[in-house]
């Protein structure tokens, strides 16, 4: 029974840095901001360890911050230029993708924003 409690630890241990390995890269920008309206762009996500990375996004407005994915959920906090503070949430899809919703400090509402893999 233990060893196969650990076989499976490790299986999950495994799959959750592959996970953490194919999150990194180049990625096209949809979103919507506070006021429901639309921006786009592109952002780059560099792994950093099996769970964690740095993002860094460019639409028309630059903002870079770290970021750690665990499972299928990707989580970023986030500085802009002006020096706003931001966290945004994701739901890492199946196909890649990262569908996800945002908010800055201190702001009522919230935005929504899909990475979708650049290749």
């Amino acid at each position: 029974m233990k060893s196969g409690l650990a076989g499976a630890t490790m299986m999950l241990m495994a799959l959750g840095s592959a996970q953490a390995q194919t999150i990194g890269g180049s990625y096209q920008v949809e979103g919507t901001n506070l006021d429901g309206s639309s921006y786009s762009g592109t952002a780059q996500i560099d792994v950093t360890s099996a769970t964690t990375c740095r993002i860094a996004w460019d639409t028309g407005t630059s903002s870079s911050g770290i970021c750690m994915v665990n499972q299928n959920a990707f989580a970023a906090a986030y500085v802009f230029e002006s020096g706003a503070v931001g966290l945004v949430v994701y739901e890492l899809m199946q196909d890649g993708t990262l569908d996800g919703v945002w908010t800055i400090a201190d702001t009522a509402g919230a935005g929504t924003e899909t990475l979708t893999p650049i290749e």
